[in-house]
């Protein structure tokens, strides 16, 4: 389902940020949704759902909004909202639909599908707020932001996001968390997805093959990934390979410009590091455009 957005309000996941984590230095802005002013010179935010103003708090953090997972998912009709102390999660029930928030993750998931928080789930006094786009999604509904208007416009589709086995294949998924776990096993999330990144942005370039398996296996210039070459591809994937491949193919990336990818302290080739441009280090890897 198409989204359309003037101004980003960001549709992936971060850490979550604790109520007693947030410094007093942070850019924060708290209102509610029914035009009280804005602080700090902040424009207030106002969400409307199928054209009607939606009632729950909205604010901004850095420029994406949020809303209270429980107070968003009841007025979009979900039958239940249960907090687990012990698991630290909540759990939303509605038609055709499940979504589980954990306070500390750096995601949440809908229908078993992941979806990416990249600026972060936020924890205030006891309540979760998510962005918006994410929470929308979960719920099959189109979001259009106006920057001039400050104002989320939101149309409702069917009410539920779609399994994964109906947006990615299983082949995909086998093959995106093998190369991860071959590359990155000993990563943090954010490697392994920088890892799956790379994958996924050489299927979208007219540069590279375009599909996963014939990128991980591509001789063409040479042997890309050492693993497929050494039969480490053919290892069982951990649960967090897994987890960070079913991220990027639902979309998220850690750089849209990252094509490839060294460890420094043991590449023996510097063809990469020589001649493509550096774009950031994640862990032990080292990566480039």
């Amino acid at each position: 389902m198409a989204i359309v957005a003037a101004i980003v309000l960001s549709f992936a996941s971060g850490i979550t940020v604790l109520a007693e984590d947030i410094s007093e230095g942070s850019t924060f802005v708290l209102q509610s949704n029914m035009g009280q002013a804005p602080i700090d010179g902040e424009a207030p935010v106002h969400v409307y759902i199928d054209n009607e103003e939606y009632t729950g708090t909205a604010f901004l953090k850095d420029a994406v909004t949020y809303v209270g997972i429980r107070e968003f998912s009841l007025y979009m009709g979900a039958h239940s909202v249960d907090w687990n102390g012990a698991a630290k999660a909540a759990t939303i029930t509605a038609d055709n639909l499940t979504i589980t928030a954990q306070n500390g993750s750096t995601y949440l998931t809908a229908n078993g599908r992941y979806l990416w928080v990249r600026e972060g789930i936020v924890n205030l006094e006891g309540t979760i707020y998510v962005p918006i786009r994410v929470i929308a999604q979960a719920f099959d509904c189109e979001v259009m932001w106006s920057g001039e208007e400050c104002v989320a416009y939101l149309t409702t589709g069917s009410g539920a996001i779609l399994p994964g086995s109906a947006f990615y294949g299983e082949d995909e998924l086998l093959w995106l968390s093998r190369i991860i776990h071959a590359e990155a096993q000993g990563e943090p999330l954010e490697g392994k997805m920088a890892v799956g990144s790379v994958v996924l942005n050489r299927v979208s370039s007219n540069q590279f093959p375009n599909t996963i398996y014939s990128v991980i296996f591509d001789m063409s210039a040479g042997v890309q990934f050492s693993p497929a070459a050494s039969g480490a591809i053919y290892c069982s994937p951990n649960e967090e390979s897994i987890l960070a491949a079913k991220l990027c193919l639902e979309g998220a990336r850690i750089s849209d410009n990252v094509f490839f990818f060294v460890n420094q302290s043991t590449a023996k080739n510097t063809w990469v590091s020589d001649n493509r441009p550096y774009v950031m280090t994640i862990g032990n890897h080292t990566f480039f455009a």
